[in-house]
């Protein structure tokens, strides 16, 4: 039986468990009070996203007629939220359900409840403003987690993935964007077989500045180099970064945010040069057709900053749980 499912360790959960209900009654309070319209959207959809690396799960819909249609669980809820707020111009949030097939861990579950919301005239300061706020909403004054003391009701740090490479690599990330050879020469590491400047660059993020950020107190990691801009804007001042952030704690990356593009040919680009990436590195992985709705909403999309941060983790964090099993009601 798994473990979750034992009524018995229900029961010796449960304060963790009533915790989780709080904050989900606090996170609707949070948004309420700031204007936020709920929603609900679909969970079973056509397109579930365009990350690369993210494994899926497949599923079919029945007609009367007995036609059929392949359907996936989405990955997030991302791409129908930007379409509600391109038809209404409101901010808007949900605690979704969502699935990512694959992973299992610590901190990851195959169905977990993502926190998103999206900002219409919000830029990438006043989103994190606001998430600093919700975070200390939801937070104990000090976190503790993995031996450190987290001083939550302090200031967040803001830090530019050019100053985290600087301060913790010794690289200039940004100025050897994609030659692998410059960026391992000025980290002092050497380059792997086969190993491309992205796999690079994110093998000394995990190795040397993931490990050492949001230990005192939370921190944003801002500006991401513009090959992993996703679903961001280019920053106007230095086109070389993306508007992104991350938000570590303790160790967990917590959230994940963009000033939001809204440019429909711009996004398909990049949608079309990750597909060919997904099906050179993932071959047997299910292939699904562009989200042409998601597209043609974009043009008309005001200017927008969004943000998915994992709810469960923030519950762990709360509760001082060692592992994401131990604040869900079942596995």
């Amino acid at each position: 039986m798994n473990r979750t499912s034992d009524p018995s360790d229900i029961a010796e959960r449960l304060p963790m468990l009533r915790r989780r209900s709080l904050m989900m009654r606090a996170t609707r309070a949070f948004f309420d009070g700031r204007g936020y319209l709920e929603v609900e959207t679909p969970c079973a959809v056509s397109v579930p996203g365009e990350e690369v690396h993210l494994e899926v799960f497949a599923t079919r819909r029945t007609m009367p007629d007995g036609g059929a249609e392949p359907l996936f669980l989405h990955t997030s809820p991302e791409f129908a939220m930007k379409r509600i707020v391109a038809a209404t111009g409101l901010p808007i949030f949900q605690l979704a359900r969502v699935w990512r097939n694959g992973e299992a861990s610590a901190l990851h579950a195959h169905e977990f409840t993502m926190l998103e919301w999206y900002r219409p005239g919000a830029d990438l300061d006043a989103l994190m403003d606001e998430t600093e706020t919700l975070v200390r909403t939801l937070l104990p004054p000090v976190v503790l987690r993995d031996g450190c003391e987290i001083a939550v009701d302090t200031p967040f740090e803001r830090l530019t993935m050019a100053e985290a490479f600087h301060r913790y690599v010794g690289a200039d990330v940004l100025g050897t964007m994609e030659d692998a050879q410059a960026l391992a020469r000025q980290a002092g590491c050497v380059l792997r077989e086969g190993e491309s400047w992205e796999d690079l660059f994110f093998r000394l993020l995990l190795e040397r500045i993931e490990p050492v950020i949001g230990r005192e107190r939370p921190t944003f990691l801002t500006h991401w180099p513009v090959s992993q801009a996703a679903l961001a804007r280019a920053c106007p001042h230095d086109p070389r970064a993306a508007l992104r952030f991350e938000l570590y704690l303790g160790g967990i990356e917590l959230a994940n945010a963009f000033e939001e593009l809204t440019d429909g040919t711009e996004q398909r680009r990049r949608f079309e040069a990750d597909r060919a990436r997904r099906q050179e590195l993932y071959p047997q992985h299910p292939r699904w057709e562009m989200d042409e709705a998601l597209l043609a909403a974009l043009d008309t999309m005001p200017p927008t900053a969004g943000i998915a941060m994992g709810f469960d983790r923030l519950v762990m964090l709360a509760t001082g749980a060692p592992r994401l099993a131990n604040i869900l009601w079942l596995g």
